[in-house]
């Protein structure tokens, strides 16, 4: 495990900057003025490569450390930054994320220009949105309120106001959350900015928003944060909202000192308002920009590499990049189709337990899935299998309460540590007071997992102790400083157990051993994913998963729900070709895509059987009171009109026309065009 230190490593030589870089990273640290635009592919070592150009650019006298602002979209990315330059002997640059970097320069402003202290940070939406929807007179649950949350922070990421929202969804083809209207959803908006008002707080999203006006009003405060940085360096740019954006405008001023990394085939935030566009259109923004494309893959094997090459290459993914893979062969990926969901756990669970024999540690094994709904079945088997977990979202590392308790224990013993004891050894001392054990305990759950974060502390103290120099051994107050910097950057220590994480949550994140989970159709796409552009992310999500694999990639889905349930379920469309099916259901397979992909629509459409799906749609959006468009859009109907299916798989050749469409409304389409051509 690497570790981080309390003092910077010695400066290297300029030359020894570039020759620890390959030529295409090389070539990214020595555009040191900009604008820059670094396309970076998985694994291909971007950070190393824009962490080596602002330390390149120090040590050549082209950038003072202080006047670098380096963003992006997590403290652990950050923390893993600031840590990278400092072992290149570089202090003082900003590495922080888009709120930190905004929240330190608004509260320094705000007395300034406001007067008084800041307002107080809302942590949490749900309250706030709970009370405004019981002022517009809505009824909300638990779910419901995290929908409508989640909708309030799209609308403010994406710059759209509560007069603006019901016109933006609907160009944005978006439907209303938790089954409520547009309309009601922008009232909601509107309480919630009230609610806020009068308690006196703001949200993050205010962070960015406030600070972004601050210094577009007052020429004053850019001008003095503009001469503090002079250079910015954005990381993972395809996850920019329209909010972030601006903000980066404001900071930019008129100069073009900007380096943007990122990868279009990684898009997979687009529900919370991210846009790979800014990063797609850069060169247009910036026709002078400097391009380099990173595609050299030092992650995964090639066998991995082929896989997700084959994935973006077959779904014409825009802006794809083409990995080359830089490590030996591997073992091939496997694939595996389970009778029921138990049967796939269960079965994961073994070949997890199979890696672990074979020397794989359990914190390099991933299963990863598309839904937070799917680790359950996976948590009872592992501890079935008796193998450690942990479930990656959950509560954070440094905010458990055992964890908090163990460092203030340890804080203390810092203060009169024998310094003739080894640090280890006094952290082992220390811990057994708090309930920790050499041997984990037995019982699972909640006592295992107690016991797992104490041993995630003792195995951080071993590390520090082991990369300390003989001459300065590490002591109590080293550890203490090392767990402090760690929580700030929310940079846990590895615990010892099999990760269970959403594709979502896996993103940024590798390990030697993968398992990809429910890779059938209704989860990879999911059900929810109707138009193009969603099964287009969904595509991509199903390629961030593979690349998080270093060597061992295992892929598998279950036919059924429960044992013994009918085998209905198929193996996701992204696979096609890819697979290894027999011969027969391959070549069936490739005739459907084929086919499909021959109905190119004309745009002549059956004008009576198109006025008769939409007053059939207008019937159901005014039984169901919603918007028609969230029913079928017009293009769709257009389609169907003209394409006139006679069956469900013909229907679901229709763009626009997904899995939950067809159970919904299928067979009354079906029915409508029959009678139609009648």
């Amino acid at each position: 495990m690497s570790t981080t230190t309390n003092s910077p490593s010695a400066p290297l030589h300029p030359d020894a900057i570039l020759d620890a870089l390959d030529p295409e990273q090389r070539d990214v640290a020595l555009a040191l003025t900009g604008p820059v635009c670094v396309l970076a592919g998985a694994g291909t070592g971007k950070t190393r490569a824009i962490t080596h150009r602002i330390a390149y650019g120090v040590r050549t006298g082209t950038y003072k450390p202080t006047s670098v602002l380096a963003v992006t979209f997590t403290a652990r990315a950050a923390g893993e930054m600031r840590t990278r330059l400092r072992d290149l002997g570089v202090v003082g640059v900003q590495a922080r994320t888009f709120h930190a970097a905004a929240l330190r320069q608004l509260g320094y402003f705000w007395p300034r220009v406001v007067g008084g202290a800041p307002p107080r940070i809302l942590e949490h939406k749900a309250p706030a949105v709970a009370e405004a929807a019981r002022r517009v007179g809505v009824s909300v649950d638990r779910v419901a309120v995290r929908d409508l949350s989640s909708e309030v922070e799209w609308a403010k990421v994406s710059l759209v106001t509560a007069e603006d929202y019901v016109k933006a969804a609907l160009v944005d083809d978006r439907p209303a959350p938790s089954g409520y209207d547009h309309q009601t959803v922008a009232r909601l908006i509107t309480a919630y900015e009230d609610v806020k008002t009068e308690r006196g707080v703001i949200d993050f999203e205010d962070v960015l928003l406030m600070l972004a006006d601050m210094l577009n009003s007052h020429r004053q405060v850019a001008d003095e944060v503009r001469s503090q940085y002079r250079h910015f360096v954005v990381d993972e740019y395809q996850d920019v909202s329209p909010l972030q954006q601006f903000l980066l405008d404001q900071w930019l001023g008129d100069r073009k000192e900007l380096c943007v990394v990122g990868d279009p085939s990684q898009t997979i935030y687009s529900f919370t308002g991210a846009t790979p566009h800014y990063l797609l259109d850069f060169t247009r923004t910036y026709a002078d920009a400097q391009v380099v494309r990173l595609v050299r893959d030092y992650r995964s094997t090639p066998q991995v590499v082929h896989l997700a090459n084959q994935v973006l290459r077959r779904g014409r993914v825009p802006g794809a990049l083409e990995l080359v893979a830089q490590r030996p062969a591997g073992p091939p990926a496997s694939f595996t189709a389970y009778d029921d969901d138990d049967a796939e756990a269960a079965g994961i669970a073994a070949r997890a337990g199979r890696l672990i024999a074979s020397g794989v540690r359990p914190s390099e094994i991933a299963v990863l899935y598309r839904t937070n709904a799917q680790s359950a079945a996976f948590e009872s088997a592992l501890a079935d299998a008796g193998i450690s977990y942990l479930v990656r979202g959950g509560e954070r590392f440094f905010q458990r309460k055992e964890v908090r308790d163990a460092i203030v224990l340890l804080r203390g013993a810092a203060r009169s540590a024998d310094p003739d004891q080894p640090m280890p050894e006094q952290v082992r001392d220390v811990l057994t007071t708090a309930g920790w054990t050499e041997q984990p305990p037995a019982a699972r759950g909640a006592a295992r997992e107690r016991w797992e974060a104490m041993q995630a502390l003792v195995g951080l103290a071993d590390d520090v102790a082991a990369v300390a120099p003989e001459d300065a051994p590490a002591t109590m107050a080293t550890l203490v400083g090392e767990l402090e910097e760690r929580a700030s950057a929310q940079h846990a220590p590895t615990v010892e157990g099999v990760t269970l994480a959403s594709l979502h949550a896996a993103k940024g994140l590798e390990w030697d051993a993968v398992f990809l989970a429910g890779v059938s159709e209704g989860l990879m796409p999911i059900s929810l994913a109707e138009t193009d552009e969603a099964v287009a992310e969904e595509r991509r999500l199903l390629y961030v998963g593979i690349t998080r694999a270093r060597e061992h990639l295992e892929l598998s889905f279950a036919r059924s729900r429960n044992p013994g349930g009918r085998a209905t379920r198929k193996r996701t469309r992204f696979l096609d070709g890819l697979w290894p099916d027999d011969p027969a259901d391959r070549r069936g397979r490739g005739r459907a895509v084929r086919g499909q992909a021959r109905q190119q629509l004309t745009g002549e459409h059956d004008v009576a059987l198109f006025d008769a799906l939409r007053e059939w749609r207008l019937s159901v959006a005014r039984e169901t009171d919603k918007p028609a468009f969230t029913v079928l859009g017009d293009a769709t109907l257009a389609a169907i009109a003209e394409l006139k299916p006679t069956s469900v798989a013909q229907l679901a050749r229709v763009n626009g026309v997904g899995p939950a469409k067809i159970d919904r409304y299928g067979e009354t389409i079906l029915a409508i065009v029959a009678e139609q051509a009648g």
